[in-house]
């Protein structure tokens, strides 16, 4: 078992991960607010910390992880109200969605999943324990909110200087600038046409950042391993669940923390007014693949700002199809071929360097650069005719580790793009709908499977003018073939 070397945002530094006073390895990661389908910065967080999650069960960690959902905040409840919906019915619609994309990333789900509003007493009775410290105070309108000047400890995870920040001065929206450093909302006192619970605090909702500090603590307890999110999160949202949390239990609430870099889209910060916002599901409408945006997020590692780009995306797409076509060129066997030295030595120093790479702060870039060298080194030997069994029996746990973390070689495009085209039917996006997403359509594996196979006995039988024919329509249809010492390979442009 490789130890996970992970920089840890708190102390500033490399620190080994692992469990305190457990089995598992308890984390706690913030999920998606859901007043809206998910954007490729919230996905390129979700996807590093499932990278995490994986690699920490491929070493044999158990792990227990939170992911909350939230539920009920000030955009929810303004779009909610805009769309004169409850807001269990507005968010029932993005709940749904976010955990489709999930499963459309191939992300893994978390044990635990909470909602905010299934949580209620948890946040009143947190809040409670800070009153009776004098560390919560009501307002006259019936809010409450949290004392920061009397946690010493405030500003210690995103090492700002908070000197001289004035007691008593609050903000009441969850929205509110991030270098805000005052007192913050912990329960909001009920407002004309908004949501409410009545509660011992009063009637009213909570505050964002209680929520996690409730959801957290409930499931994991008062002190746990690990907390991650983006970094857009660290100040102040982080910062307040610390301070919340250490206030009332008097221990430290998560002992390593991390925080995945802010995404820019063709080198800018995305934003709808630029048009570079790009949600998931915008991306299928245009015809690109899961499995490629899966892999460009992940192909920079977390700690550093990433550039989103169109180009950077159609090399994914065909990263992605010459690792599909060299796993199916292993599993088609027929390598007699006695064991090559050399390749063995290169299949055995991938699979080192690729766990190294993970366990040294998950640098996702050279993992894949380790088995990028295996792939080149196999595929030689195979073109010469030197690759042997035993060399590809080895070479399948390889990919069968590399697929266990990045998780791209099965290929679900097909299953993927008509679930999107119904989405944007019923959705009334048709229109948004590109040719590209079509053309992957237009033929089905089975059938692409079954004219190859003829292709295959014409050439047998010398009919070559139906081969050739069949070559002419699977290629006007998206599909490239491949005639190889091994019989012939397709693959969709």
């Amino acid at each position: 078992m490789a130890a996970l070397e992970l920089f840890n945002t708190l102390s500033g530094r490399l620190e080994t991960l692992q469990p305190e006073g457990a089995s598992a390895l308890r984390m706690y990661a913030c999920g998606p607010t859901i007043y809206d389908y998910g954007h490729i910065g919230n996905f390129r967080t979700f996807l590093h910390v499932d990278v995490l999650r994986r690699f920490l069960l491929q070493q044999g960690m158990a792990v227990q992880h939170v992911m909350n959902v939230t539920d009920v905040d000030d955009k929810i409840i303004r779009n909610a109200l805009a769309a004169h919906k409850p807001i269990a019915e507005y968010t029932a619609r993005f709940e749904k969605a976010f955990f489709e994309d999930m499963d459309a990333l191939s992300i893994q789900r978390p044990e635990f999943t909470p909602r905010a509003t299934d949580h209620i007493p948890e946040m009143v009775s947190l809040i409670e324990r800070l009153a009776a410290k004098d560390i919560a105070y009501q307002t006259e309108d019936g809010s409450w909110y949290f004392r920061i000047a009397r946690f010493a400890g405030y500003g210690k995870l995103s090492k700002k200087d908070l000197e001289g920040m004035e007691d008593g001065a609050r903000v009441d929206a969850d929205e509110y600038e991030k270098d805000a450093a005052r007192d913050f909302a912990l329960w909001k006192s009920v407002k004309e046409n908004e949501p409410c619970w009545k509660t011992p605090l009063g009637a009213g909702r909570p505050g964002w950042h209680i929520e996690c500090s409730a959801m957290a603590t409930s499931i994991l307890g008062e002190s746990f391993d690990l907390h991650a999110g983006g970094e857009d999160l660290m100040f102040p949202h982080h910062e307040n669940e610390i301070a919340q949390s250490e206030a009332a239990s008097g221990h430290t609430f998560a002992r390593h923390w991390m925080h995945v870099r802010f995404l820019l889209v063709e080198g800018k910060k995305m934003s709808k007014s630029l048009g570079n916002f790009y949600t998931l599901r915008d991306l299928l409408l245009k015809g690109h693949r899961a499995s490629a945006i899966r892999y460009l997020l992940l192909s920079v590692p977390y700690r550093h700002q990433m550039n989103f780009t169109f180009e950077g995306l159609a090399a994914a797409t065909n990263a992605i199809e010459r690792l599909r076509t060299f796993h199916q060129r292993m599993l088609r066997g027929g390598f007699t071929a006695a064991t090559n030295g050399e390749v063995s030595a290169a299949t055995a120093k991938s699979a080192s360097e690729f766990t190294a790479a993970l366990a040294n702060d998950l640098n996702t870039a050279e993992a894949v650069a380790a088995i990028s060298e295996m792939v080149r080194a196999a595929n030689s030997a195979a073109d010469a005719g030197t690759l042997g069994a035993e060399n590809v029996a080895e070479i399948l746990r390889v990919l069968a580790l590399f697929d266990g973390i990045f998780a791209v070689l099965e290929d679900r495009d097909e299953e993927l793009t008509r679930a999107t085209l119904q989405w944007a039917e019923e959705e009334g996006r048709s229109a948004d709908v590109a040719p590209e997403l079509l053309e992957n359509l237009s033929l089905s594996d089975a059938e692409i499977e079954a004219l190859v196979a003829e292709r295959t006995e014409a050439k047998k039988a010398r009919n070559f003018a139906r081969a050739d024919a069949i070559r002419v329509e699977l290629t006007a249809k998206g599909v490239i073939i491949e005639d190889s010492k091994d019989g012939a390979r397709w693959k969709r442009k």
